[in-house]
């Protein structure tokens, strides 16, 4: 798997390695993020599409503009690495389906973690907005692409 890649590829490998040690940080260990190393006593969970997503809108001036944003944006652009370097270390990551797929899935895994462990909530806002920056990450994948193949053709008819 790896002998037949590209230089690139290999620092994709790295660079998508470090991003999941960030992002395993982030969801489970970081302190700023509410989490601690005492468990919740109970399970939390939302089950409802748009509750939370709701709450943080409706009271948005309460909690704060960081808090919001970091709920919402954070959670979209917090996964859109996972979107961007999928295709670059995986061949199957380069269908807009799989994607989607991987990116929901691996979003349902750390959500079931939080819940099984008490360190978070399992929230399919979460889910939504997760899978939604796979998405975003994967499509400026994709432009990144054209604009190198661009280049390519340019600096090829200069050559010319």
């Amino acid at each position: 798997m790896i002998r037949n890649t590209t230089k690139l590829q290999k620092f994709g490998w790295v660079l998508f390695v470090l991003y999941l040690l960030a992002l395993v940080y982030f969801m489970f260990f970081a302190e700023s993020f509410g989490r601690t190393a005492d468990p919740q006593s109970e399970y939390a969970y939302n089950l409802e599409l748009f509750k939370e997503i709701k709450r943080f809108y409706t009271y948005r001036e309460q909690l704060g503009f960081k808090a919001v944003f970091l709920n919402l944006v954070g959670n979209v652009v917090g996964f859109m690495p996972f979107g961007f370097f999928l295709p670059v270390v995986s061949r199957r990551g380069r269908k807009w389906y799989n994607a989607l797929l991987l990116g929901f899935s691996f979003s349902l895994c750390i959500e079931t973690i939080q819940l099984v462990f008490k360190v978070g909530s399992f929230d399919v806002d979460d889910l939504l907005l997760n899978t939604t920056g796979g998405i975003l990450g994967f499509l400026l994948y994709k432009i990144v692409q054209k604009v190198r193949i661009r280049r390519k053709l340019r600096a090829r008819k200069k050559e010319l």
